[in-house]
């Protein structure tokens, strides 16, 4: 009899309690891929004072969680959802904040979270084969285990880097009064003269993720790595990039609730009202020049400066600009600079609202999505499933989704050299092609991209099987 793999896995936000980003939208889809692929998958999260309503919930039992020379309170609830289990992790000091990072004790709220994994490892009566951890939030997971956890040595470590631009950097001062590590494995953690969680991680771990193979790749350079290029190259042994995918039965503008108008791949046609009645939405001419969308976070390494500076250009050609989304406030202010001075032509939204985000991929025609490093990215595929076809920059998880227009099964623009003339030539051809028959073949192949998670979810079980 096959032995059935348990997994559990760790991290700080999931869809549908609370998210901030992509990796919310990965963790609330993927370990139930990986349930339906055959492994016992098991998640735990801190308990956030939003998104859930604790009286929901069924209660496990109290532990206490030492943190360095604390001993702090632990309560363990649990919900089943869709066959996965969920653990949440409830202690009102640390979680019970108006938001999820960005706190100053950060470093001392996530060792609580790192080390409650293990004390609750140890209290419940299912034991997992791998513990699998995200992003610096759970790094310490991995380093605490190897220190503090001999009697869990049969389960091995994953850790997956979701974005390494954030590493978990602290000062040397806190390793034993914070994170309760003593200073003969400061070694472990050390990385350009501080404590670097992400880099503890790394070492510490059995097998080290991330969340496409380009981006595995480009890791080992540090110009990728944010400087952990050469510790990356020390442990590639064990690295392996998987691509994410995306929720294709939530991201499915058939069933949508939130465009104006349901369509799919064999019957596009609802596609040009959810144009009609965006333009409207956003007081733009209904005309059916090609719409343009830019739903980013506006941050450098979105390549929100290839945009800008192309801006000019683009707006000389018969095409109308969405913007959609928030960041650095020079961005924020430039395009609304621009939606001020070119009215009819641009729309900028400084917001951040998924309900809106929906009725822009499903009415717009071409995604930007020029990046200087994307490590997977989401976007691109969301947009795919609308029928909204994006312009990319060959990075990261971008090159292993996008193919060119043309090559066979091409579904959007790829350029490769981060430079303004390269982006503009790669719009300028998407929006030519955009009024011949060419364009409704790309769409298609666009819309009929499979970015669901089976793939993904076979090739992490794979995996757990490997290390086990």
């Amino acid at each position: 009899m096959k032995k059935t793999v348990k997994v559990l896995f760790a991290a700080t936000e999931c869809n549908p309690f609370w998210a901030t980003g992509g990796l919310g939208d990965v963790v609330g889809s993927l370990p139930q891929a990986v349930r339906n692929a055959g492994t016992d998958i098991r998640v735990i999260l801190p308990l956030f004072e939003y998104g859930i309503d604790k009286n929901t919930l069924k209660k496990e039992g109290v532990i206490n969680v030492p943190v360095s020379w604390r001993n702090q309170y632990c309560g363990i609830f649990s919900l089943e959802r869709n066959g996965v289990v969920y653990y949440f992790v409830e202690n009102e000091y640390y979680f019970k904040r108006q938001s999820i990072y960005g706190q100053y004790d950060d470093g001392e709220r996530f060792a609580f979270f790192s080390r409650a994994i293990w004390e609750i490892v140890r209290f419940l009566d299912w034991k997992p084969d791998i513990v699998q951890c995200n992003d610096w939030q759970t790094a310490l997971a991995p380093v605490y285990h190897k220190l503090m956890y001999p009697e869990f040595n049969s389960i091995k470590d994953v850790f997956t880097i979701h974005n390494i631009e954030y590493q978990g950097k602290f000062d040397k001062a806190i390793l034993g009064d914070v994170f309760g590590i003593d200073e003969r494995d400061y070694s472990l953690l050390e990385f350009d003269g501080c404590i670097n969680l992400m880099k503890g991680a790394i070492e510490c771990c059995d097998m080290l993720t991330t969340v496409s193979p380009t981006y595995a790749e480009q890791l080992k350079d540090d110009f990728y790595a944010m400087g952990l290029g050469n510790i990356i190259k020390k442990n590639e042994y064990k690295l392996k990039g998987i691509l994410n995918g995306i929720d294709d039965e939530l991201y499915d503008p058939r069933t949508d609730k939130a465009v104006f108008a349901s369509f799919g791949a064999d019957d596009t046609s609802g596609k040009a009202e959810n144009k009609r009645e965006l333009q409207k939405l956003l007081n733009l001419p209904v005309t059916d020049a090609p719409l343009i969308a830019v739903i980013s976070r506006l941050a450098a390494h979105k390549g929100i400066d290839l945009i800008k500076f192309a801006l000019g250009d683009i707006l000389k050609e018969d095409i109308q600009l969405v913007v959609l989304g928030k960041g650095d406030r020079y961005y924020e202010e430039y395009f609304s600079y621009m939606h001020q001075t070119s009215p009819g032509k641009i729309c900028t939204i400084v917001a951040f609202n998924k309900d809106l985000a929906q009725k822009v991929y499903a009415g717009s025609d071409i995604l930007l999505m020029p990046s200087k490093s994307e490590p997977c990215g989401l976007s691109q595929m969301i947009a795919c499933r609308y029928g909204c076809v994006p312009v990319v920059r060959a990075t990261g998880g971008l090159k292993d989704s996008i193919k060119n227009y043309d090559v066979k099964g091409g579904n959007g623009f790829l350029f490769e050299k981060y430079s303004t003339e390269e982006f503009y030539n790669a719009v300028k051809t998407a929006v030519d092609i955009y009024h011949t028959p060419k364009w409704a073949e790309i769409r298609h192949n666009a819309m009929t991209t499979d970015f669901g998670w089976r793939k993904s979810a076979r090739e992490y079980v794979k995996l757990y099987k490997s290390l086990i």
